[in-house]
């Protein structure tokens, strides 16, 4: 029985409208869907053509398989479809180029709106280099005019960005949908959890479904990891560190720097000095571009500056993926003590890191959610664009939340704030540091701008009384995405 399909509701009318829009004009749509491995665009496009309710065929291409074969595999994924009006008529002889696979393709589409999906296009692309060419004219020439609708789905970020940017063949032909994880209010539905555990449970999976399917209903997180520490071939571990492999199958200078940021450094000096060897850090000239590679086009690190009215540094890089985050910070430790039959010490692995992981890595899920609550226009400072942090070059004090009218440098700071997401409540002592500390940040003063808390157990009696302009709860973070 396969998994219930869970959240996605933009994504299925996004992809419904386009085929209204074939429909209507009787003409083709393509549209090109990004999304980083397990983040569930096979099964998002497979759930939209079934319920669809059109002809349609679904061809996911081979890694490293020639374009004889994938042609032919092609040919034999159409024959095998809804698609054709008669098997007949796909050719038993497979065609020996793509652009005449795409020629028998035109040729079996039907004069009803059908669908073609080909996955894994950047495999294509590896395989043969004219592929994007042949893929372009099929376009104009026979399928543009055809009331057809084009998915081309891809894993490869920075090579599905490409292939529709200006100086690549198929560019101004495809509509584009980057397809990001489930989010918070999504994963608790999912699973049946309350907001604090919802919370949890995406910072563990990431949002990726393929570590959702294997999570019981209604268990929380850290029952969840005991479980599955007993498991080594859990998806718990096993996505993540197929992820880390597809990314980096050999450990190159650009893993290591990944793994010195996993393992918890943030700054350019920290990083270099945990991803060196034994004849020192790693050089700037070699590190700045690695990291530059790592955010700009792996997209596996994100980069953080200090926000206020002032330029600020240095930049701050984390793990972008909480699941991956998680598995180089602990569940990596516990997967080889699973493997060595100890699951009691590879749940203790996690349960030892676990405070200090959460703390960090849910600050920039908050900061999401703030800059969420601020576009409903229900928020004390509707005006907020962007939200993130403040940190002098000494990280005395670093502030968790700024929020502000833009960046990376703001006209107008309108709050700092501080997170706190512990079993203690938010005291008085935390927001007489918060206060102290805000008061450093350029352009924040207490007549201008605000104090916004955001603790997972609450707050004293005596902060709460204190008047300041924001307080949330693990509740109020779960509702900005359902806003």
């Amino acid at each position: 029985m396969p998994a219930p399909f869970v959240g996605r509701q933009s994504e299925l009318n996004l992809l419904h409208k386009r085929l209204e829009r074939v429909v209507a004009a009787e003409g083709g749509v393509a549209v090109a869907i990004r999304g980083r491995r397990q983040v569930g665009k096979s099964r998002l496009v497979q759930e939209f053509c079934d319920r669809a309710g059109r002809p349609y065929v679904y061809f996911t291409a081979t890694k490293g398989a020639s374009p004889l074969e994938g042609i032919a595999d092609l040919m034999a994924e159409l024959r095998e479809s809804s698609l054709p009006a008669d098997p007949e008529l796909v050719p038993k002889t497979a065609p020996t180029n793509w652009l005449d696979a795409f020629r028998s393709l035109a040729s079996v589409l039907p004069a009803s709106p059908s669908i073609v999906v080909l996955d894994e296009l950047p495999w294509l692309s590896e395989q043969d280099p004219v592929f994007d060419g042949a893929l372009q004219t099929a376009w104009d020439r026979l399928l543009a005019d055809r009331p057809v609708l084009l998915l081309l789905l891809g894993s490869d970020l920075h090579m599905m960005e490409r292939f529709t940017a200006y100086d690549r063949p198929f560019y101004g032909r495809a509509d584009s949908l980057v397809l990001g994880p489930l989010n918070p209010a999504e994963t608790g539905d999912a699973l049946g959890l309350d907001a604090a555990d919802a919370i949890d449970a995406h910072l563990v999976s990431g949002g990726l479904p393929g570590v959702l399917r294997a999570w019981p209903h209604a268990t929380p997180a850290l029952d969840f990891i005991k479980v599955e520490c007993a498991d080594p071939a859990s998806p718990l571990f096993g996505i993540p560190e197929a992820t880390l492999m597809a990314e980096f199958p050999a450990p190159d200078q650009a893993r290591r720097v990944l793994e010195a940021v996993g393992s918890g450094e943030r700054t350019h000096a920290n990083i270099g000095a945990t991803a060196g060897s034994q004849s020192g850090a790693l050089p700037s000239g070699i590190l700045s571009p690695l990291l530059r590679r790592l955010t700009d086009e792996k997209r596996v690190l994100a980069s953080d500056t200090p926000l206020s009215t002032k330029p600020g540094k240095p930049a701050l890089y984390r793990v972008s993926d909480t699941n991956l985050r998680l598995y180089l910070a602990a569940t990596r430790s516990a997967q080889e003590l699973t493997r060595r039959g100890r699951p009691e010490a590879a749940y203790r692995v996690v349960e030892r890191r676990w405070a200090a992981w959460r703390g960090r890595a849910v600050e920039p899920l908050i900061r999401q959610a703030l800059e969420l609550a601020a576009a409903s226009g229900e928020f004390p400072w509707p005006d907020t664009e962007v939200v993130g942090g403040w940190w002098n070059r000494q990280f005395s004090p670093e502030i968790d939340l700024v929020g502000a009218d833009r960046s990376p440098v703001a006209q107008t700071v309108f709050f700092a704030g501080s997170v706190k997401w512990l079993t203690s409540p938010f005291d008085r002592h935390d927001l007489t540091a918060l206060a102290q500390g805000s008061a450093k940040i350029p352009g924040f003063t207490a007549e201008t701008g605000a104090l916004a808390l955001v603790s997972l157990s609450g707050t004293t009696d005596q902060v709460a009384a204190s008047g300041v302009g924001l307080v949330w709860g693990a509740r109020d973070v779960i509702s900005a995405w359902r806003s």
